[in-house]
């Protein structure tokens, strides 16, 4: 029980600024009492002015409805009643608050003055695993009825729920988290270290036992760790009907032969020791098609099968839901592990440490709270499973994982790391989960990472080539540079280097330079280092070609350029850099070897500091060598270039090198080293042929068994490719010409699918103008438009959005082409506005065309188009994701019917119908059709 009353209010306005003269519409507020909600007032309010259509499609409130509704000023005596001696409650309370403040001016009356709890900071600590902390995801996450979201009276009620759950949470937990999390709130947004007081408060009035999966360890509750002991191997093949037993656990279980087929292929590449490639369609339950023969070849062979996917989602999924699954059918028990690098794990050491600092930066306190709360649920110390601010992300980067630097003795939590548990689970694991990014650093350091291993199913396989790319080459962006930089501080700053020379001091440990002579020298580091980014900033700006309208820019940096002229002064400012760092590590590097021969007994917090320290050079060694490689070294086989956007450089500063092939290491360091190797994604082949994907990623036919499963859907039945024949084609009119009449024909395209549409473009620059022109049309009001890169938001937040509303426009680009799943009526029609070729002056494109010729090959054919057919398949496999979608695919890329090469993106897509006509023939087809 709480001793305070508190009231929970919700407000929806005519838009997001009371000072551009927006207004309430309705108002609510719920009443709790002694931990009860006892009564709710509500009352739509007249605005004065006519709310905006974007504001009626999300509230569900026009007009009409707020016609004889009271005016703010005559309902206002009632909610300051209402308020008074009381806590204001909100999600996002900083809105809420300041709206009604500003209304409550205007009407005349004093604004109210006293404490404010705001549900999503407190959604943060309370649920720090919680994917969204927005109201309808928390709502629908815990199961709580929300029956009109953006309506007042609903949201406002479920906000009280929310609250009550929250508190709750809380209070279970033990009371040496609370009383730290007390400590912190202090430092939070909004009032809660009132809540947190009186939480903790009564906890000690009653203590109570500690629950029994939890232990407290120097002064932290954590989750205990479940040691798994190591499963009984069987010898005896897993005898199952795998039909039979899905259908009892799946009710909407249907038997697919290509998934069958699939299962016996990917047992049979196992068990004789060889190489698979299979493309299987959408629909063919690829997932469970290799890990049920993986599950099988494990078991009977006491042999661990690792499996690779792209993305983290599928990794999650594979484990929440496919392995779920077979533990419920497979008759023996079986291990699965998911195993990621180091630093995606806590240092439990870094962070005890921590929580004695005294901080007040918002972000870091916030992060603490959460990690406290975590830990108290957490079974594998992963942040995947935190959704952190970005600035909790960069004091994320502070508690990471990077192994010990100090002898393991010296680390007290050396026996609750989660890494190590980890590790351990993987030594005695059936089927590890991974990822390509783990899987490729694996390789390059030599099975340091993943326990020993001779069979692997890699899933999304048409991103290998790329991750392998991107793993072998180099990242660097101005932001990061100076963020790394930063992180040592300087004498006078109270940052790694001053707490460092506090230790020395206390110890009487002296480096080889005097501690204002090192000073000098890392004050000049950062002078070099500001004035090498402003040099290659201007080079950048200097020499990149830029597109008319387009604020990201683009340079490749070729070896004649790196050998002349214009580029000395660059090579000048880094090798300063670059001499700089090494002579501060080296310094920092024997002052740190020095403490630790001299065997100082020091406490905890300075053995903490220089694991911190060592942590932090392994990061400065790195920048250093990938400068030295990037601006000193010659790089024959990679391509380099610098990204950047005009409006904010150098911030938005990016410099890149990559292998141009990367065929030759995964031949030789991959597929030479494994027995059995599976490859599999819905889209390797073009035109029926796997060629291009096997000569990238380096393998001969030769080599390996390819196998091609059709899609199980009807593609005749539920789709339609349509090509407009009343669109220019793209290079016979200008850029803003395409856009205008692109524009035109997707406005009455939304008109007659009633929205539901998703529009993909292959440039961030067409896509921002042809949201803009169908915008300010004014033929699309009762419409809302999602744009990525625009409107804020994730792709899976807009993905999810775009699902909320009935007419909803969502444009995307790059990663919108594949990983977007959105099933059923939500999606309709899916318009791809150009083909996916990559533009030729992209660097690696550029780069690999150049090779292609030098062999005497044609670039576009050998590379460029096979490429966009793949891009072109992962798009269109957006529309159909169910046996029972029906969509329509609109291609308005003319080349796709004039063009010799445009009958090879129809025939590498699932055979579906195919029709041409003006805007009127579609208007006209889609009216019928859907």
């Amino acid at each position: 029980m709480l001793p305070f009353k508190i009231i929970v209010v919700d407000l929806e306005t005519t838009g997001n600024s009371p000072r551009k003269g927006e207004k309430i519409i309705q108002i609510s507020a719920v009443i709790i009492e002694n931990g009860e909600i006892i009564d709710q007032f509500t009352s739509f309010v007249s605005p004065g002015k006519p709310i905006p259509p974007f504001i009626e499609e999300l509230t569900g409130i026009n007009d009409e409805m707020v016609k004889d509704a009271p005016e703010f000023h005559e309902i206002a005596p009632k909610i300051l009643e209402i308020l008074d001696n009381g806590v204001f409650v909100a999600h996002n309370v900083t809105f809420d608050l300041s709206f009604l403040q500003a209304e409550l001016e205007e009407a005349g009356y004093n604004p109210f003055n006293g404490p404010a709890f705001d549900t999503v900071e407190l959604a943060k600590i309370a649920m720090p695993s919680a994917d969204s902390f927005k109201l309808t995801e928390l709502s629908n996450t815990l199961s709580l009825s929300h029956v009109r979201p953006h309506q007042a009276d609903s949201d406002a009620y479920v906000t009280a729920e929310l609250l009550l759950h929250f508190i709750n949470k809380l209070r279970v937990l033990p009371l040496v988290t609370l009383e730290k999390l007390q400590i912190l709130s202090g430092h939070l947004k909004s009032d809660l270290s009132l809540l947190f007081d009186e939480i903790v408060s009564q906890k000690q009035r009653h203590v109570e036992d500690l629950s029994f999966d939890l232990e407290v360890y120097r002064g932290i509750a954590l989750r205990k760790k479940t040691d798994d002991a190591p499963l009984p191997s069987i010898g005896d093949e897993i005898e199952l009907d795998i039909s039979k037993n899905l259908e009892l656990h799946i009710s909407t279980y249907e038997k697919r032969d290509a998934q069958i087929q699939m299962m016996d292929e990917v047992l049979e590449s196992f068990l004789t020791g060889s190489h698979l490639v299979i493309e299987a369609g959408t629909g063919v339950g690829k997932s469970l098609g290799y890990l049920w023969p993986s599950l099988q070849f494990a078991k009977q062979h006491k042999e661990r099968v690792v499996i690779s996917t792209f993305t983290t989602q599928l990794q999650e999924q594979l484990l929440q839901k496919e392995i779920k699954l077979l533990e419920n059918i497979c008759p023996v028990p079986f291990q699965t592990v998911l195993l990621k690098g180091k630093n995606h794990y806590i240092n439990l050491f870094k962070f005890e440490q921590s929580l004695r600092e005294a901080e007040s930066q918002y972000d870091v306190v916030l992060t603490k709270m959460q990690i406290l709360v975590w830990l108290t649920r957490t079974e594998t110390g992963d942040v995947d499973e935190l959704n952190l601010t970005s600035g909790g992300q960069l004091f994320w980067n502070r508690l990471r994982h990077d192994g010990w630097h100090l002898p393991h003795s010296k680390d007290p939590w050396v026996s609750k790391d989660f890494y190590l548990h980890a590790r351990k689970r993987a030594q005695s694991a059936d089927i590890i989960i991974t990822n390509h990014s783990m899987l490729l650093s694996d390789i390059i350091n030599k099975g340091n990472l993943i326990p020993a291993f001779d069979y692997l199913v890699i899933d999304e396989a048409h991103h290998l080539e790329k991750s392998a790319r991107q793993h072998l080459g180099i990242v660097l962006d101005y932001l990061s540079i100076k963020f790394t930089a930063s992180q040592l501080g300087t004498l006078d700053q109270k940052q790694l280097y001053n707490r460092l020379y506090g230790l020395m001091n206390r110890y009487g440990v002296e480096g080889n330079l005097h501690s204002f002579e090192l000073d000098t020298h890392v004050q000049q580091f950062y002078i070099d280092l500001e004035e090498a980014m402003n040099v290659l900033t201007n080079a950048f700006f200097k020499n990149a070609k830029k597109r008319t309208g387009a604020q990201k820019i683009q340079l490749r940096i070729s070896e004649e350029m790196r050998k002349s002229r214009s580029w000395q002064p660059v090579q000048m400012a880094m090798e300063r850099v670059i001499s700089g760092m090494k002579l501060i590590d080296k310094e920092f590097q024997a002052i740190l070897d020095t403490i630790k021969s001299k065997k100082l007994k020091l406490e905890d917090s300075e053995k903490a500091l220089v694991e911190e320290f060592y942590s932090f050079l392994v990061e400065w060694n790195e920048l250093n060598e990938q400068f030295r490689a990037v601006f000193l070294k010659e790089m024959n086989d990679f391509v380099l270039w610098l990204d950047g956007d005009t409006r904010s450089l150098p911030n938005s500063l990016v410099i890149q090198a990559q292998p141009v092939a990367v065929a030759q290491n995964l031949k030789e360091e991959l597929f030479a080293k494994k027995k059995g190797v599976v490859l599999t994604s819905a889209t390797l082949t073009v035109s029926d042929s796997f060629n291009y994907f096997l000569n990238e990623v380096g393998l001969a036919r030769d080599e390996i068994k390819e196998l091609q499963l059709s899609s199980p859907f009807d593609y005749d039945q539920s789709a339609t490719l349509f090509i407009p024949n009343d669109v220019p084609e793209i290079g016979h009119v200008s850029n803003e010409e395409y856009i205008e009449a692109i524009s035109s024909h997707l406005i009455g395209v939304a008109q007659a699918t009633k929205g539901r549409m998703l529009i993909l473009f292959t440039s961030y620059d067409m896509l921002r103008k042809t949201y803009e022109l169908m915008k300010e049309s004014g033929l699309l009001e009762d419409y809302v438009l999602m744009a990525q890169g625009i409107t804020s938001g994730s792709r899976t937040r807009l993905t999810k959005n775009f699902q909320r509303f009935d007419k909803a426009i969502l444009f995307g680009t790059s990663s919108f082409w594949e990983g977007v799943d959105i099933p059923g009526e939500d999606l309709s029609c899916l318009a791809l506005v150009r083909l996916p070729f990559s533009p030729p002056d992209e660097p690696v494109t550029q780069a690999k065309s150049e090779i292609l010729k030098a062999q005497g090959k044609n670039p576009f054919s050998s590379h460029s188009l096979p490429e966009a057919i793949i891009r072109f398949k992962q798009g269109v496999g957006r529309l159909i994701r169910r046996s029972s979608d029906r969509g329509i695919v609109i291609v308005y890329d003319r080349r796709i019917k004039t063009t010799r090469y445009g009958n090879a993106f129809i025939q590498s897509i699932p055979s579906m119908n195919v029709k041409e006509g003006d805007l009127f023939d579609l208007i006209e087809w889609i009216e019928d059709w859907l």
